[in-house]
């Protein structure tokens, strides 16, 4: 695993895409502060740009570093979740300005996979997860149901966990106003 870490980081460090194993499923990503490897995305999974991606982060200060705050109700729900949980907070900083929805909110994860942990440890930065599919297909719980198109489009793909058989699921996702109001969008 390490030595994948180490390839993908180079990748994610000069602006490129990649397609690899989370604490859910499959997904596409890169530095969540490039807009230019963002638009790559986009163009990808042949998505619309107004549509928000996420992104996963190793912790809270870093989770800190992208809010202008930590509303104190996800705080609560982290502590509280029982799977991956994804945040739609209202209002991001320092990231691409074409990932973030158009009321300026960015969904953010959290993420426990040792993979992603040691590649956002690396690389420094935040890293984009969505779905490595075609937009409106669906999402690759397994590496096997990726489709061959996506694949040859991202510049690389991890080598690391590609025969696993025991699908994933995708994460709850839950939206905060600046209200502070909880909206449960994925239970």
């Amino acid at each position: 695993m390490i030595e994948e870490v180490h390839k993908s980081k180079e990748y994610i460090a000069s602006g490129s895409v990649i397609i690899y194993p989370t604490d859910t499923i499959w997904g596409i990503g890169c530095d969540a502060t490039n807009p230019g490897s963002v638009e790559r995305i986009y163009k990808i999974k042949q998505r619309a740009d107004n549509k928000s991606m996420l992104v996963l982060v190793n912790g809270l200060s870093m989770l800190e570093y992208y809010l202008k705050r930590v509303p104190e109700q996800a705080k609560g729900i982290l502590a509280s979740a029982r799977k991956p949980t994804t945040i739609i907070y209202p209002e991001a900083k320092n990231l691409a300005s074409n990932l973030l929805g158009e009321d300026g909110s960015v969904g953010i994860r959290i993420t426990t996979d040792p993979f992603c942990l040691q590649l956002i440890e690396q690389t420094g930065k935040p890293i984009v997860s969505t779905s490595a599919n075609i937009s409106g297909e669906l999402s690759p719980a397994l590496f096997s149901q990726i489709e061959k198109e996506i694949l040859e489009k991202a510049d690389y793909v991890v080598q690391w966990r590609q025969d696993e058989t025991e699908p994933t699921t995708p994460s709850a996702i839950i939206k905060l106003s600046k209200q502070g109001n909880i909206l449960v969008l994925r239970p």
